[in-house]
């Protein structure tokens, strides 16, 4: 099958916020400002390092690296720990700057986003690299004069995000049919978005060694040979420019995992981590407009055994206090108590809920939905965890607010709560 390269214009932008975390945090604090900040998960020596910044990337500081080897390398390197509040308020203001161009913007994550121009050809009166250049020029003038972004354009979603990658930091590239081979060209394997190791090297037992040679395999031999599937159809379109990655699924569950800093096998402490990660999930569930008949929770020991458990039922739960009740009756099956490293729970078999829903004659659950509803109105308001349980009230130091990498579903949350 032949499939020429897709020759349309370049309508899809791609925007990714140079070192997110560590720029964030220089732009709220100048004299971290041209130094080598690393942000951490924590700030202990075997902490993981989340989001080095531009200055510590020159010096070899990559993230997924341990505190104690990026001060091997550079003692004078400067470790803080995440701002979840600050970083939500940035990505919030960048995603409002993108909707003054389009309005068919999808956050990829909380530092990165696509926005989609195609169907607006006959409203745009400059070109989509002359927008880019105004962006970045918004972004430090409207966020913050620290803040830089690369920006890649292309005819799909991923040719966009090539094109962000290839220079950082402050980059602006556009990958149009003329410059596809040119591209590929200096890329290895790996550097493709979705190319993983393992992917790596099933291409490479079918003599595919370099991005160009992708390009040119044939699609029999990346259905049948390499992929075994579909998704070898779906690379041989990607590669050329067509758009296959638009496709948005529908919600199946919702769930809140933490690691804890503090190890511990203490069922009261235990409970308490419990009870705020419920009061996560419960928002996040209310806010979707959704109720759950399952749920399941997983322990990950210090011996790095595994435990999880799950429970479906007839009545479909949505109260924080019904939540940690059901879930709290899981915890409690555990087959021994050991001390916990990692604690993830969900709730699934999702039905959508309307008032009409209401149980007609439960009403202590009805009372109970109704006052997790205010509670969440009031902390919409005022900001996550004004008004909590009082089993909640010594959680700060346990459960410390974390951000998920890639964590869509949870941007969409944050916009419902910013409505």
């Amino acid at each position: 099958m032949e499939l020429p390269l897709n020759k349309n214009k370049p309508l899809v932008m791609h925007i990714d916020l140079n070192s997110c975390f560590a720029t964030v945090c220089q732009q709220a604090h100048i004299h971290l400002r041209g130094k080598p900040v690393v942000i951490a998960a924590y700030p202990t020596n075997n902490g993981c390092i989340l989001s080095p910044s531009i200055e510590a990337k020159k010096l070899g500081i990559k993230v997924g690296m341990r505190v104690r080897d990026a001060k091997l390398i550079s003692k004078d390197v400067i470790v803080r720990e995440t701002d979840p509040m600050m970083v939500r308020d940035v990505h919030i203001k960048f995603k409002k700057i993108f909707q003054d161009y389009t309005p068919y913007v999808t956050p990829q994550s909380i530092d990165e986003a696509v926005l989609d121009f195609t169907g607006m050809e006959s409203f745009l009166k400059r070109s989509l690299t002359n927008i880019a250049q105004e962006i970045k020029i918004r972004l430090r003038k409207e966020i913050g004069e620290w803040i830089s972004c690369s920006i890649g354009i292309g005819t799909n979603r991923f040719l966009a995000k090539t094109g962000a990658s290839i220079k950082k930091p402050d980059g602006l590239e556009l990958i149009n049919h003329t410059r596809i081979k040119e591209v590929y060209g200096k890329l290895a394997l790996t550097d493709l978005n979705g190319i993983n190791k393992r992917f790596e090297v099933r291409l490479n037992m079918q003599g595919i060694f370099t991005p160009l040679q992708f390009l040119y395999a044939p699609l029999p031999l990346l259905q049948k040979q390499v992929f075994q599937s579909i998704l070898g159809y779906y690379w041989f379109l990607r590669l050329r420019g067509y758009e296959i990655d638009n496709v948005e699924f529908s919600r199946k569950s919702f769930g809140q995992d933490y690691a804890l800093g503090k190890k511990t096998a203490d069922v009261q402490e235990l409970s308490v981590i419990l009870m705020k990660l419920c009061e996560k999930m419960g928002r996040r569930l209310r806010r979707a407009g959704y109720e759950a008949r399952g749920l399941h929770i997983a322990f990950l020991y210090n011996d790095y055994t595994f435990w999880h458990k799950g429970k479906k039922g007839n009545t479909t739960l949505s109260s924080t206090v019904d939540l940690y009740k059901n879930l709290l009756l899981l915890f409690h099956l555990q087959p021994e108590k050991k001390v916990v490293i990692k604690i993830s729970i969900s709730c699934y078999d999702l039905v959508k809920k309307n008032a009409s829903q209401l149980e007609l004659f439960d009403e202590d659950r009805n009372k109970k939905t109704k006052v997790s509803e205010t509670l969440d109105k009031v902390n919409d308001q005022y900001g996550e965890f004004t008004i909590i349980p009082a089993l909640m009230m010594e959680s700060d130091n346990l459960a410390l607010d974390r951000i998920a990498f890639g964590g869509v579903k949870e941007l969409e949350d944050l916009y419902s709560s910013k409505q």
